[in-house]
């Protein structure tokens, strides 16, 4: 309920704020005195290439609300640690180099990053954390609810056992990398549902969120476990739910137990439509990404008022309290809901997902063009 009031309060403010005129649709705020005008260039450093996302959403999206937001004359400089977080250090550096106006990161290591955006703040560049949680002095922190996220997959995933399930019954939790905060928070939010519920039998913290290694853990697991003796499994995002498939498949089991996911992937997706994973969970990216080149803008431009009623939300790092920030909430994505929810936001079309493979049961659940 908290965290729901402080979305709703923040988009109370942002509507209330407009109405008065302090706000226009461009974001321009009636009272700022802007320190930097339209010729702004904004640093953007994503973490990894294994979730398709970031180059396919993430980017392209902040790139254009940036040059809207600056009449064309903004542009943002692009750089992929590629899961590497040496890579991004040097990355960072090379922009507080070049004298970015203002650093939108996705952190690889949230710890490791730390000493580079003290650097930054030194230097004078803001530094907002983007959907992963960043130590150090960060202005503004751009996400979804993480454990809400969490919550919703352990929740699912009980809903997917059906009214049978019991405490006895076996979970495998694969977890996402212990560098990334974010992978925490999804944990905790799973555990909260699944505790009590049913027992986790096998549990792993997977480094930089690699399917292959997911593959492997899920492979342990199955020998540990029993191939038959599994009901579901927690798996924290697409690209780790595709490795799980494919090693319960490896080992012969042909109804497949209820999987989880998160981002959304096409892949998952078209999983979802077949049945062999149960659900992924919807994060709006165009929601998450446009905020928070609305965020950069105004906090790069002076535009104090528009910045504050974009991040009334608050959060703490291990280094910083009350952060400033935005909180986007997620959806789950089950079959039952693929076209209220990616298709209609513009993410896949039905034709993107319903490929031939997939058109026989793509027409079974009524996802038709």
């Amino acid at each position: 309920m908290r965290r729901i009031v402080l979305s709703v309060a923040a988009s109370t403010m942002t509507l209330s704020l407009a109405g008065c005129g302090v706000l226009d649709a461009t974001g321009n705020s009636a009272s700022a005195s802007p320190s930097k005008g339209n010729d702004i260039t904004v640093g953007l450093l994503l973490p990894e290439k294994a979730n398709t996302r970031y180059d396919k959403f993430d980017y392209p999206i902040i790139k254009s609300e940036v040059s809207r937001l600056t009449a064309k004359q903004g542009k943002v400089e692009y750089a992929n640690a590629d899961a590497d977080a040496s890579r991004q250090t040097s990355q960072m550096q090379r922009m507080i180099d070049e004298k970015v106006d203002i650093i939108m990161l996705d952190a690889v290591d949230s710890h490791a990053i730390a000493p580079e955006v003290k650097k930054a703040k030194d230097a004078g560049i803001p530094v907002i954390a983007y959907d992963r949680l960043a130590e150090g002095p960060i202005d503004a922190y751009v996400s979804f609810d993480n454990e809400l996220v969490g919550e919703v997959q352990g929740r699912t995933l009980l809903e997917a056992l059906g009214s049978n399930a019991d405490s006895s019954d076996k979970i495998v939790m694969v977890n996402g990398s212990p560098t990334d905060p974010n992978a925490k928070q999804f944990k905790e939010g799973a555990l909260s549902e699944l505790n009590g519920k049913v027992t986790i039998a096998e549990s792993y913290d997977t480094t930089d969120w690699k399917p292959e290694l997911a593959e492997s853990e899920m492979a342990k697991a199955i020998g540990a476990i029993g191939k038959s003796n599994i009901a579901g499994v927690y798996a924290a995002n697409d690209g780790m739910a595709g490795g799980v498939i494919k090693a319960l498949k490896a080992a012969g089991v042909t109804s497949l137990p209820p999987v989880t996911g998160q981002d959304a992937e096409l892949d998952a997706v078209q999983r979802i439509v077949t049945g062999e994973q149960y659900m992924s969970v919807y994060k709006a990216y165009p929601d998450e990404a446009e905020a928070a080149a609305q965020i950069a803008v105004a906090k790069v431009q002076g535009k104090d008022i528009q910045f504050d009623a974009l991040t009334q939300d608050k959060v703490s790092s291990p280094t910083t309290k009350d952060i400033p920030s935005k909180l986007i909430q997620p959806t789950a994505l089950t079959k039952g809901n693929i076209k209220d929810t990616v298709v209609a936001d513009g993410i896949y079309t039905v034709a993107d997902i319903c490929t031939p493979k997939y058109k026989a049961a793509c027409a079974a659940i009524g996802l038709k063009p």
